[in-house]
C-alpha cells in the first residue's frame, strides 16, 4: 500500500464546480440564451476521461435516460488548459504558491438527473472519506484518488514527450478518470458525465454572478480558511466567498458543516443564476459565458445543448441536497492520519433510498427499482441529510447558519 502525499495546513479548495454546472443548465431559456450556449459550448475546455460504456446516447436520445455527474473542486495551481496560475493570481486567493497545490479533489458531488428533466439530486462526498482507490492503490481518502491517477501517469506522458502544459492535461485526465472509477466503486452509481473547476475557476464564477447570498446566526472568525464575516445576511463574492465555503475549523462538525455551508451556498448560487432577471438580461448572461470557459472542465463527449434541453424546466426548488452517512469523523488510518469512517454498503443503500429509480443509474446492475425498507430507514437514520434549496442550510446541518430565516 502507498502513503498518500503528506499535506500540511494549506489552502483548501471549496471549488464549487456546481457554480459551473448551474452556469450552464440555466443557458437554454430564451432565443437569445441559446446562441450564447452555443457559444459556450465551442469554447469549453474538455477531457477524455468517460469510459465508453459509462457514456449516454447522442442527440435527443439522452433526454431518456437518468444521469450522474461528478462535480469535483481541485486542488491545482494551474488553468483549465493545464497553463500555471500567474502569482498574483494566487496572492489574491491567498493561495500561497505554484508548490503548494497537491492536485486533491477536495470538493466531490454527484449529480443525479433523472430522465426528462425533473428534481435533482446533489450528493456530498466527505473528501476525507476513508475508501478503496481504484487502480490497486489501496484504501486512502477519496480526495487521493485523482492525485494517484495523475502521477502514476505523469512518468509514461514524459517518455511519450509531452511536455508543459500539454503533459498536465493529459495527466489531469488520468487523475479524473482514476476519480471517476473510485466514486462508482464506492456509490454504486456509473457516472455519466464529469465536471471539475479548480480554485481560480471559483472565485471567477462566484464574481460572475454578482456574489450570493448567506446567512450566518453568528458572527465567524477563522484564520485558517479567512473567515472573518459578522451575524446576518450578506452576500458573498470571490475570495469572499472561498473563505465562507472552505472554512471547517471552529465548526462543531468540521468536514461536515463545511459541507453543509458548501450546500447553502450553492442554494444561493442557484437561486441567483436560475432567478428572474439572469436569463432575460443580455449582458448577464453574455458575462457568465467567459467565466465558465475560463473555469469549467467537462468530460468531451457531453452534449451541452442537449444536455440544457433536458434542464430546461429545472428551477432553484428542483434540488435536493443530500451528504453521504458517515459513522465516524476521526478513524485512525496506517498513512493518511484521522479520515471519515464510511461504510459503502450503508451509502449504497442510502443513495438507492434518496434516488428511489430504476436500476439503470446504478454500476452494479441491480435491478431493483423500488428502495426496500432497510434502504429507506438508512437514508432516515445514517446521519446522512437532505436538503432543499434556500439561502441558508437546514437546521440539522450546521448550527452556525440555523438562526437565519428568509
Amino acid at each position: 500500500m502507498t502513503a498518500a502525499p503528506a499535506r500540511g495546513h494549506r489552502w483548501r479548495p471549496v471549488a464549487y464546480t456546481a457554480v459551473g454546472l448551474a452556469s450552464l443548465l440555466v443557458l437554454g431559456g430564451t432565443g437569445f440564451a441559446w446562441t450564447q450556449l452555443s457559444r459556450l459550448d465551442t469554447g469549453l475546455a474538455t477531457a477524455d476521461v468517460i469510459a465508453p460504456s459509462a457514456q449516454v446516447p447522442s442527440g435527443r436520445a439522452s433526454l431518456s435516460v437518468d444521469q450522474n455527474i461528478l462535480l469535483v473542486g481541485l486542488d491545482s495551481r494551474t488553468d483549465v488548459q493545464g497553463n500555471p496560475l500567474p502569482q498574483e493570481v494566487l496572492d489574491q486567493l491567498h493561495a500561497g504558491d505554484a508548490s503548494d497545490g497537491g492536485d486533491t479533489t477536495d470538493t466531490m458531488i454527484v449529480v443525479h438527473i433523472p430522465a426528462g428533466g425533473g428534481s435533482a439530486s446533489a450528493i456530498s462526498i466527505p473528501r476525507d472519506s476513508y475508501v478503496q482507490i481504484a487502480g490497486g492503490y489501496g484504501k486512502h481518502k477519496i480526495n487521493s484518488a485523482y492525485t494517484y491517477g495523475k502521477q502514476a501517469a505523469l512518468d509514461t506522458l514524459r517518455a511519450q514527450g509531452l511536455t508543459g502544459a500539454a503533459l498536465e492535461r493529459a495527466a489531469s485526465a488520468a487523475g479524473a478518470r482514476t476519480a471517476i472509477e473510485t466514486v462508482e466503486d464506492f456509490t454504486g452509481l456509473t457516472i455519466n458525465h464529469y465536471a471539475a473547476v479548480n480554485l481560480a475557476g471559483f472565485y471567477t464564477l462566484s464574481n460572475a454572478v454578482g456574489g450570493v447570498p448567506v446567512c450566518l446566526k453568528q458572527a465567524v472568525h477563522d484564520s485558517y480558511s479567512g473567515a472573518n464575516f459578522p451575524a446576518g445576511e450578506q452576500t458573498l463574492s470571490g475570495a469572499q466567498a472561498l473563505a465562507f465555503v472552505r472554512q471547517r475549523h471552529g465548526l462543531p462538525s468540521g468536514d461536515l458543516d463545511r459541507i453543509a455551508r458548501q450546500q447553502a451556498f450553492l442554494s444561493g448560487m442557484a437561486q441567483v443564476v436560475l432567478g428572474a432577471g439572469t436569463l432575460t438580461n443580455p449582458v448577464k448572461l453574455s458575462g457568465l459565458i467567459g467565466p465558465v470557459q475560463q473555469s469549467v472542465v467537462i468530460d468531451q463527449g457531453w452534449d451541452v445543448l442537449t444536455f440544457a434541453e433536458q434542464m430546461h424546466n429545472l428551477t432553484s426548488g428542483s434540488i435536493t441536497f443530500a451528504t453521504i452517512p458517515v459513522q465516524s469523523l476521526s478513524l485512525q488510518t496506517p498513512y493518511d492520519g484521522d479520515a471519515v469512517k464510511v461504510d459503502p454498503v450503508q451509502v449504497r443503500d442510502f443513495i438507492t433510498a434518496l434516488l428511489g429509480g430504476p436500476a439503470s443509474a446504478t454500476r452494479d446492475g441491480s435491478t431493483s427499482t423500488t428502495p426496500t425498507t432497510a434502504a429507506k430507514q438508512a437514508a432516515e437514520t445514517a446521519g446522512a441529510t437532505t436538503t432543499t434549496p434556500s439561502t441558508v442550510a437546514p437546521e440539522t446541518a450546521s448550527t452556525d447558519l440555523s438562526g437565519c430565516v428568509n
